[in-house]
Parts: C-alpha cells; structure tokens; sequence
C-alpha cells in the first residue's frame, strides 16, 4: 500500500506542471515596476553624467592692479592680466579614455545589481508556487479528516464506535489546521513581498506551475556560460582597465601644466601689452601618485582572482546539487501509475482492512513523504534559478 500510494503523491505533483511560466511573466512586470531597479537606474546614470565631467579646461583667470604712486609726481601704474590655465595636452585625451571605462563599468555595476534582485524575486515566486501546491494536498487532508471526524461521531453516538477514534480524529484535524493556516499566511505573505517588489502594484500568483526549463549544458560548458555573461567578474575585470587608466592620468599629470594670457600695463602715461605665459614644475603635487595607482592594480587583480576561484567553486556545487536533485525528481517522474492516495486509505479504512490508528498512521507517513518531496522540487527549481541567473 506505502508503495502505491508514494507513486500517487508524485503523479499528482508532476501532473500539475505546465508549459506556461508565470513566473517569468512575474518578473518582467517586476523588472518595469521595482523602485530599487529605478533607483539604481537612475544613480548610475548620474554616475555616468558625473565621470564625463571635470575633463575641460579650468576657468580663466582675470587679475586688476591699481597701484597709486608716491611721491605725487611718481605716477600711478595699472595692470590688467587675462589667462587661461591648462594641464599638459595628453591629459585631455587620457581622461577621455578613463571616463568611457568609468562609463562601461557603470553598466555592468547596474546589471549585477538588476540580476541579484530579480533572482531574489525568482526565488520569492518559486517559494510562492510552492506553497500553492503544497495547498492542494493540504486541503485534500483537511476535508477528509473532517468528514471522517464526523462520521467517528455519527458512530460515537449510536453506540458503534470508540472515544479513541474520536480523540484521534481531532488531533489529527487540530494538526492539519494548524499546517493549512500557516500555509495560507505563508501564501498571503508572499504575494504581498511580490506586490512590493513590484513596486506596490499587485502582483498575486496563484498557479502551481514553476517555470520550462531549457536544456542545461554540461558543467564546462555551463561555467564558461556563466564567467562570460557574470557582471561581477566584468566590474572587477574593468577595475583592472579603470586603474590602469588611472595610472595613465597620473602620470600624464605629472608634466607641466601651462598657462597662456594677455597682460597690459600702464605706467606714467605709457602703456605695455602683449602675451603672458607661464608653466608650473611638477615637484610635488604629484608626488606618489604613480605608486598609489600600482598598488590599486595589485589589489585589483587578487580580487579578481579570488572572486573567479569563489565563483567557480560555487557553480561547481551548485551544478552537483542540480544534478542530484535531478536524478530524485526522475525517478518520481518515471513512475507512470496514478493512484488518489487519501482515496486508498479512505476504502480500506471502509473496507476494515486497517485501523483509525493504522489510518491516521499511514497518512502521517506519506503526507511527510509528499511533504518532502515538494520541498525536493522547490529547491530542485531555486539551484536551476541560481545556476541560470547569468539569463536574468
């Protein structure tokens, strides 16, 4: 009979998978809707705006002298200087260049960011179907303790039946109450994290379908997959770039800066004019720059390498535990008889081929048994999420 029925829970699971995801349809509604995507949105794109400033020339300058002679016969003198400070030509250009790097690791930083919220909706959704699921059977399991509750009564009353039968029936239904309205506060709870997610606009789910799962490659395949679309790998590899750029910059800062004017001078009723010039030595400003942007290289290339060798050791077991999980979903799949299992128990208990305790102890078991087995497929569903994230 555990057998039989074991095949009934994991046909009546896999019989309510369809091929239409409303989940993904959940998330490109939360991907339009959710206030931290436009947010972040919105900040790195004033990033964008931010690194694209401060590569002009620096405002010009204009110096009024008045000097007032003495004796009174010694004249007065005026000078009128106009220039126009800037750094050494190249710096223009390497600036250039490091803001368009700036700018390219701003998109990846949005991206990462984008990607991590909405699996974490993914997952938020998983949770929810698979607590809609886990409500069916719930449901099932109450109806039918209730209605055996009354018939242990009827019985009871008209002197054919036990106190026991009673008690047990009641306990049984006290427990499967307790399970169903912590479900359906479970459920209610989530839809509401979903509508927030979704930028306060509703977003119930009420189906007990996950999502089609495309065909995963195999683990070398699907790791060189991941590296190549992870947007944190790509921030980290374009903070090597940025730095590099940086170093450029500093060391183009370190020749001369220059300045370039017009100066006129007026003294004793003669006047002087012509171009003004002028060059600053880089002794000390720039002192230690270089070195500074050497040390930031090193520290970006160890996190670099630290976050590939995180990274590939997690896709590692996560693809381990998607493969494991996979061969158990299988084998329940590969059960191909059906069978109502409360429906089982219901005509034997009938038929007086078991107890109400033998009853109430078979249901326990495969009810647990089905209850794990639903929990089995929901994480089944968040590694596949976690490993295709790189999609989001």
């Amino acid at each position: 009979m555990r057998f039989k029925l074991l095949i009934g829970f994991a046909i009546l699971s896999f019989g309510t998978v369809s091929a239409q995801s409303t989940i993904d349809k959940a998330l490109t509604e939360i991907a339009k809707n959710n206030k931290t995507i436009e947010a972040n949105t919105n900040y790195w794109n004033a990033k964008k705006i931010q690194y694209k400033t401060g590569n002009s020339l620096y405002n010009p300058t204009v110096e009024y002298d008045y000097l007032k002679g003495t004796p009174a016969n010694a004249g007065n003198q005026t000078d009128i200087v106009f220039t126009q400070s800037f750094d050494f030509p190249t710096v223009y250009g390497k600036k250039n260049q490091l803001a368009k790097e700036l700018t390219n690791q701003a998109d990846f930083e949005l991206k990462a960011a984008n990607q991590a919220l909405l699996l974490e909706a993914k997952k938020v959704c998983i949770e929810l179907v698979y607590r809609n699921k886990l409500q069916l059977p719930l449901t099932k399991r109450k109806e039918a303790t209730e209605k055996w509750l009354v018939h242990f009564k009827k019985k009871l009353k008209v002197g054919d039946g036990t106190i026991l039968e009673v008690n047990k029936a009641e306990i049984q239904l006290l427990e499967i109450k307790k399970q169903f309205q912590d479900n359906t506060s479970s459920i209610t709870k989530l839809n509401e994290q979903l509508t927030s997610l979704n930028g306060g606009n509703a977003l119930v789910i009420v189906d007990v379908s996950y999502f089609d799962i495309p065909v995963i490659s195999d683990f070398e395949t699907l790791e060189k997959e991941i590296e190549a679309q992870d947007y944190i790998r790509k921030t980290l590899e374009q903070e090597k770039v940025i730095v590099q750029k940086q170093m450029d910059v500093s060391k183009a800062l370190t020749l001369p800066k220059m300045e370039v004017g017009y100066h006129y001078q007026g003294i004793l009723g003669q006047t002087y004019n012509g171009i003004h010039t002028g060059i600053s030595l880089p002794l000390w400003e720039s002192k230690n720059t270089v070195k500074l942007q050497k040390a930031k290289m090193t520290f970006a290339e160890s996190t670099l390498t630290e976050h590939s060798n995180e990274h590939y050791y997690e896709i590692k077991q996560l693809y381990g535990r998607y493969e494991s999980l996979r061969s158990i979903l299988e084998d329940y799949q590969r059960i191909n008889q059906t069978v109502d299992p409360i429906l089982l128990l219901d005509k034997a208990l009938a038929a007086g081929q078991i107890s109400v305790l033998e009853y109430f102890v078979e249901l326990n078991y495969y009810n647990n048994t089905y209850n794990s087995f639903l929990e089995i497929e929901k994480e089944y569903y968040e590694v596949v999420a976690t490993l295709l994230k790189y999609k989001l």
